[in-house]
């Protein structure tokens, strides 16, 4: 945990130095969205901000250049399997980290539209993380920055992101009548 610490503490202490601006930015969206007649303009300016703010320092972190060789891990489970065979918390870090990528967009994405409210609109959830999932891991890739772009990422950060979205199930759009608030 130490070592992670040192890493990305300087990426933990700018996401929540920039929990204010996002509290201003998602007030003033939402004003913005209701002066222009838009449908529940609080609820969908509190989902934007919340999924952009909370993807954005995994972002950050998943970019960052690292010091290893890099690589490619093609073989579904292969780098899984890997981590949960060595010490418990590189596994707790690894694991948990790739759940936590896209586990705010995958938990907004319903509450902010009914599309995605619907058990069909779980599968489009899922779809929207993996293929963010796959940018990233691409841009791993492609910029050399000595990570390893793998296949397990991407199943990982999809099933974060699906179970973050069934998490707020219970503020999802489709279960919210018009006109209301959700609590």
């Amino acid at each position: 945990m130490h070592q992670a610490w040192q890493m990305w503490g300087n990426v933990v202490i700018a996401a929540f130095l920039s929990v204010p601006v996002a509290v201003v930015a998602a007030r003033l969206l939402a004003l913005r969205r209701a002066r222009a007649g838009r449908p529940h303009p609080v609820r969908t300016a509190l989902a934007d901000v919340v999924a952009v703010a909370g993807t954005a320092p995994w972002i950050w972190m998943i970019l960052t250049p690292a010091a290893g060789p890099g690589g490619v891990g093609p073989v579904p489970f292969a780098d899984l399997r890997a981590v949960l065979q060595g010490p418990p918390q590189t596994a707790f870090v690894q694991v948990g980290g790739n759940l936590l990528v896209f586990a705010a967009l995958g938990a907004m994405l319903p509450v902010r539209s009914a599309r995605f409210a619907s058990p069909a609109g779980i599968g489009a959830v899922a779809a929207v993380a993996a293929a963010a999932s796959i940018t990233v891991e691409t841009l791993q890739y492609a910029l050399g920055l000595g990570r390893v772009s793998s296949v397990d990422d991407v199943i990982v950060n999809t099933a974060g992101a699906v179970l973050a979205a069934l998490v707020t199930r219970r503020w999802w759009a489709a279960r919210i009548p018009a006109g209301t608030v959700p609590r």
